[in-house]
């Protein structure tokens, strides 16, 4: 390779690693937007959660044919990525096929091509299942648009680089064939071999423009995706394994309390209790209305949900017809964070907050209140993701800030306010039923 090529690539390379290192720094930079969060105890349980849930894909099972074709997809590109590091070699050092005289280069790369194979049939496999058998958690109306149109232009993608790696090295194994300078003898392969026999009469000069051209693509795709990743709901692949290690690890049914709320209740329950006083002068704020008003790690969670829609087909309430999807709570916190991020320059100083708010202008009341609390979307979600925390957070900001909620709620809640139960009975009478 001329030294020209080298520092072209050079430059290729630190470009793309320069914009995906910038868009990580602004992707942390949004998730901090939300509060401070107390979520780092018990670091060895975490570490198993993460190492079970995020690499072993042990929440996937629940639905085979999809969790298959993810596992030859996630195994697929995982492995074949190795190859990347060869590619990378190459590239600025000026050789070809660095590692070919290592024992078991061909195994290796065998390997590669079959589960490059395998990935290009999972993914047609996707995308029939996406947009002709419409799959009805993949076909919901939250999807349409930019949603369903990345999900394609991901496919497409994984095809394209999973083609580009077997055209290559079948123009590579061919140009072997003739004998041609700087391509050693360790073909042929498995499967790039059937696409080989098309190239039998091709000349020498054709191959190797063939071969670098797609050696060229390949790399470039592959920084393409990976700075792709920062707009798409594909950053999973990164933020899949922080999400699961920060996710709750308690019983799911433990919904988390407000300091300030717990504080006033045990003084209500004993006066003389000697409770800790808040830390902050200021006045308490109850909930969220806005994402800025969510702990951060919410936001990590909006920003790594795949949008696989299981949260929301196994909600009672979705099946039942009203109007909440826990998937689209997520994608709406997700798309306020990146709104503000979009606006503000310095997400450090004073914010611009303007725009639609989460509570009220993207998530109505009408969807809080038809959430049950029962937390089948959290125990669905294949990464861990909590929609019903989120909920409940908007639900308390209702409650406790706007005293907005159905009649029904601010009637038991009053009259506990009042009688210290649900009834509207006076406490002296509340022992009255057992006369009857």
């Amino acid at each position: 390779m001329a030294i020209g090529s080298q520092i072209l690539f050079a430059l290729l390379f630190t470009l793309g690693v320069g914009l995906f290192v910038r868009n990580m720094i602004r992707l942390r930079q949004t998730i901090f937007l939300g509060r401070p969060a107390e979520v780092g105890d018990q670091p060895k349980k975490r570490w198993q959660q993460m190492m079970r849930v995020a690499l072993g894909q042990s929440k996937m099972g629940a639905r085979w044919v999809p969790a298959l074709l993810h596992l030859v997809v996630y195994v697929g590109f995982v492995i074949i990525n190795i190859e990347v590091l060869e590619i990378v070699l190459d590239g600025f050092l000026g050789t070809h096929r660095l590692f070919a005289q290592m024992p078991g280069y061909g195994f290796l790369i065998n390997t590669f091509e079959v589960l490059a194979l395998a990935v290009v049939i999972a993914v047609g496999l996707f995308w029939v299942r996406r947009n002709v058998l419409h799959v009805k958690r993949l076909a919901h109306g939250e999807l349409n648009g930019w949603p369903k149109m990345d999900a394609n232009l991901i496919l497409y993608i994984e095809w394209f680089l999973m083609g580009l790696f077997l055209l290559m090295n079948a123009a590579d194994s061919q140009l072997q064939v003739l004998g041609a300078a700087h391509y050693p003898a360790v073909g042929p392969w498995a499967i790039s071999s059937k696409i080989q026999l098309l190239m039998a009469d091709w000349s020498v000069s054709t191959l190797v423009a063939v071969e670098r051209i797609a050696w060229w693509l390949h790399i470039a795709g592959i920084l393409f995706f990976l700075n792709y990743l920062y707009y798409s709901k594909h950053l999973h692949i990164l933020l899949a394994f922080p999400n699961t290690y920060y996710a709750k690890i308690s019983a799911l049914g433990g919904l988390s309390n407000n300091a300030d709320v717990q504080r006033e209740v045990a003084l209500m329950m004993d006066p003389s209790a000697v409770v800790p006083a808040s830390d902050s002068g200021v006045p308490p704020s109850f909930g969220a209305k806005d994402v800025t008003d969510l702990s951060w790690n919410y936001l990590l969670q909006a920003y790594s949900c795949t949008e696989c829609g299981r949260c929301t087909s196994e909600c009672p309430a979705h099946q039942t017809g009203k109007k909440l999807s826990p998937r689209r709570v997520v994608m709406q916190t997700r798309d306020r964070a990146q709104e503000i991020a979009q606006q503000n320059k310095d997400l450090t100083g004073e914010l611009d907050l303007s725009g639609a708010l989460l509570l009220h202008d993207r998530i109505t009341p009408e969807e809080l209140w038809a959430c049950t609390t029962c937390n089948a979307c959290t125990d669905a979600c294949p990464i861990g993701i909590d929609p019903l925390s989120i909920i409940m957070e908007m639900r308390r900001y209702l409650v406790m800030e706007e005293s907005s909620a159905p009649l029904e709620l601010n009637n038991m809640m009053g009259t506990i306010e009042n009688n210290g139960a649900p009834w509207p009975f006076s406490q002296m009478d509340r022992a009255q039923w057992i006369q009857k």
